[in-house]
């Protein structure tokens, strides 16, 4: 006999919140307090972001400031995106400018000292696949010392014609790694780190300065992430 649809048992435990949620509840509680401790709040995007040099940033600078790269509608909403629900005033301001590549850094130190520290930042690393080359680099023709004999099929598989002769390996052609001003591919991006060059800049721009008092537009910035933004719609 079927079973009857009438009778099915149903639970009254509440539903568990789901973890992102609470992860975006938390950044907007965060930003809430950032906006209570600290005097002034900029939007800030970036270059070839790096976690790990992020992350030594912010330790750095754990007693003045605090940074925060979130979704960008979390943090308008925890800013507030009209002079009606802006958590402090003038700070709505600032939420047109959470687009494409950018973050919002809260900061007790003068703006002097904020406008270096961010102009001087500059850490370099190895680029990842897809990002600009910087420079041409080219491989000559003849033995690549650099290496030992047991890379060379490792060195093959990065496309570079490569034979072992007497135990060394050479290259039996010129070879172009990557080109200025082109996408830099899979293969490209680990011969350039086997030949530990470093073509990529982690670097910081201020877009714009917020304080209960005032607000200002860093123009060089802006132009950094409207260009940053016309790169990702075309």
């Amino acid at each position: 006999m079927p079973k009857s649809k009438r009778n099915r048992p149903v639970t009254l435990s509440k539903t568990k919140k789901k973890p992102g949620l609470e992860r975006k509840g938390k950044v907007v509680a965060d930003i809430k307090d950032a906006v209570e401790h600290y005097a002034n709040a900029y939007v800030f995007t970036y270059d070839n972001m790096r976690n790990q040099k992020l992350k030594d940033l912010r330790e750095q600078l754990k007693a003045s400031s605090r940074i925060f790269l979130a979704g960008k509608k979390v943090m308008q909403i925890a800013l507030g995106r009209s002079p009606a629900d802006e958590a402090n005033t003038g700070l709505h301001k600032l939420s047109k400018f959470l687009q494409g590549d950018a973050g919002l850094f809260f900061t007790n130190l003068p703006r002097d000292d904020v406008e270096r520290l961010f102009r001087e930042f500059e850490e370099h690393d190895f680029a990842r696949t897809g990002s600009i080359a910087t420079e041409t680099v080219e491989l000559k023709e003849g033995p690549l010392e650099q290496f030992t004999h047991e890379m060379e099929p490792f060195l093959r598989k990065q496309g570079l014609p490569v034979r072992l002769n007497k135990g060394a390996v050479e290259l039996v052609a010129d070879h172009v790694v990557c080109e200025e001003g082109k996408p830099i591919s899979p293969e490209a991006a680990q011969t350039l780190r086997l030949l530990g060059m470093q073509m990529a800049t982690f670097r910081l721009y201020l877009v714009c300065r917020w304080s209960p008092d005032d607000f200002e537009i860093y123009k060089e910035g802006l132009a950094h992430l409207r260009a940053d933004e016309a790169d990702v719609s075309s």
